[in-house]
Parts: C-alpha cells; sequence; structure tokens
C-alpha cells in the first residue's frame, strides 16, 4: 500500500498503458508488418516501465527506510532480516505486477489496434480506454474530497478497475461499434508473451532490492540497467566463450540474467504461438535467479548498519 500511494506510481501506470495504445495508432508503412511492429513495441513499453518501476519501488521500500530509520524501528521489533527482506520483496512484486497487469491489458489492446498500409486507426478503442483512465482519475478524486481518502491509492484501484472495464467493453465492439464476438482480432498470443515480460520485471525487482540494500536510487537505477543491458548482450558476449570452456564467461553467463529467455517477440509472427511449457521452463529459471539474488541481498543485508 505504501508502494501504491507513491505519486510517481500513479503516473508511471498511466503513461505507459495511454503510450501502448498510442503506437498502436500511428502509421508506420512497415510493408505490411506493421500489426508486428506495434506488437514488439509494446511489449518494449511494458518491460521498460518495469525496470523504472522495480528501480523506484526497491529504491523507496528498502534504500529510503534505512535512510529514515523505519528500517530500524521495525527490526528492533522480533522481526528477522531475513523477514524484513522478503516481505519488502513480496510487496514490490505485488505493486508491479499491478503495473504489468494495466500495461497488458493495453498490450493485448494495441494487438487489435494494429493496422497496416491497408487500415485505419481504431479511434473508438482508443477512446474509450483513455476515457476510462480519465474517469479513473475522476473516481480517485471524488473519493479523496468526500470521502477523506488518499488519492493516489484510489487511484490506482480505480485505474486498474475502469482498465479491464475498457477491455471488456471494446472486446465486443468492433472498429465500427458493432457488436462482435468478445476478443475478436486480439492477439491472445499475446498473452503468454506479457507473462514472461512480467517474469522478467520480478528479476528486476530482486535485482533493486539487491542494489537498495547498499545504494541510492540513482545509482541502483545504473547497476540496474547495465544488467539490463548485459543481459540483452548475453548470448552474443558469453554464451560461445562459454562453450569453448572459458571460466570468466561461463560465471558471467550464469551471473548476468538472459533476457532473451523472457523475450520472445519472434513467436508472435503468423503462424507460431508460445507454448505453455516454455513459461514453466521460463519460471523456474526465473525462481532459482531470483532465490540467488535474493540470498545475496541477504547476505548484504546482514551486516549494513541501519542507524
Amino acid at each position: 500500500m505504501e508502494l501504491v500511494r507513491q505519486p510517481v506510481f500513479l503516473l508511471l501506470t498511466t503513461v505507459s498503458a495511454v503510450f501502448v495504445v498510442f503506437l498502436a495508432s500511428i502509421p508506420y508503412f512497415g510493408f505490411g508488418d506493421d500489426p508486428k511492429l506495434v506488437k514488439e513495441s509494446a511489449l518494449a513499453v511494458m518491460l521498460l516501465s518495469g525496470l523504472l518501476g522495480a528501480v523506484l519501488c526497491a529504491s523507496n521500500a528498502v534504500a529510503r527506510e534505512i535512510r529514515t530509520g523505519t528500517a530500524l524501528a521495525v527490526l528492533a521489533k522480533p522481526v528477522s532480516r531475513l523477514e524484513f527482506l522478503l516481505a519488502k520483496y513480496a510487496g514490490v512484486t505485488a505493486a508491479l505486477t499491478v503495473l504489468s497487469y494495466v500495461n497488458g491489458l493495453a498490450v493485448l489492446l494495441a494487438s487489435r489496434m494494429g493496422y497496416d498500409a491497408y487500415g485505419d486507426t481504431d479511434w473508438l478503442a482508443l477512446g474509450l480506454f483513455c476515457a476510462a483512465l480519465a474517469l479513473a482519475y475522476a473516481m480517485g478524486g471524488f473519493s479523496n474530497y468526500f470521502l477523506r481518502r488518499p488519492f493516489v491509492s484510489d487511484g490506482v484501484l480505480s485505474l486498474v478497475l475502469m482498465a479491464t472495464l475498457a477491455f471488456v467493453v471494446i472486446g465486443f465492439l468492433d472498429k465500427q461499434g458493432r457488436w462482435q464476438s468478445f476478443g475478436a482480432g486480439v492477439d491472445w498470443r499475446m498473452v503468454p508473451a506479457a507473462v514472461l515480460v512480467l517474469f522478467a520485471v520480478w528479476v528486476l525487482a530482486a535485482l533493486a532490492l539487491l542494489c537498495s540494500t547498499r545504494l541510492e536510487l540513482i545509482a541502483t537505477l545504473a547497476v540496474c540497467t547495465a544488467f539490463f543491458l548485459l543481459g540483452l548482450m548475453a548470448d552474443y558476449l558469453f554464451e560461445g566463450r562459454a562453450a569453448r570452456g572459458s571460466w570468466w564467461a561461463t560465471a558471467a553467463y550464469a551471473v548476468v540474467p538472459n533476457w532473451q529467455l523472457m523475450w520472445v517477440a519472434d513467436a508472435l509472427e503468423e503462424g507460431k504461438r508460445i507454448p505453455w511449457s516454455y513459461l514453466g521452463n521460463a519460471c523456474a529459471y526465473v525462481a532459482a535467479y531470483i532465490g540467488a539474488v535474493l540470498a545475496a541481498a541477504l547476505y548484504l543485508f546482514e551486516d549494513r548498519e541501519l542507524n
């Protein structure tokens, strides 16, 4: 609740979702590959917003509480550092899952709105989705003014509800506003692709939490960005050398997260799909990596001076 009460979290959720549907509303003239470009761009926005959200949430949950003394007050009670760290990670991943859920709805909507050179913009879907988000802000303002409730947390809750409602309503309408079977035109292969991106966001959250035990916001952002860029090039930089027996490449290939395992945009080409069994393998990799990162975070946090 503390994380979703941060104004930057509400703004990040709103801006990323609106930007995703905006990407599906402009012409690309990609010689027939426009819908594919839209899907890849939407997933990229979802991943980058998750990176920024992970750094902001982890720094606010750990580094800020160490700096202000809140962590010392909590750990003065019968609460172990392991419990403290795991609870913080659970809260960060819960907040990021909310962010990714709203972005995931926008990604599915973008897969339906994308068009090639012979199509046109889906103004109905764009207008309904943006109007729903604006109404969510109005609902948050209403509860804040009349009920004296926190605006930001109520705004986030309203945003989740209104984005879901808008997606359901748009799913029953075509571009001309006529009724259709639900989800016609939506590329449902984006669901496993978005789940894999969510896995990547959880890994980023663990890395950001690890950095936040020792570093502040800007330094955490720099380190996580470095891991993000290295992970994108892990296959190119380390895989070949590791196969030839290089010990340092083998170690680096294990330490650096391989984002290519969770970025499967090529499987969104026509006639291809992402098998759900692959998600199981990716989940096992993510669970093992997160466990290792949290163990390292606990090692750094155990002897961290909190006063």
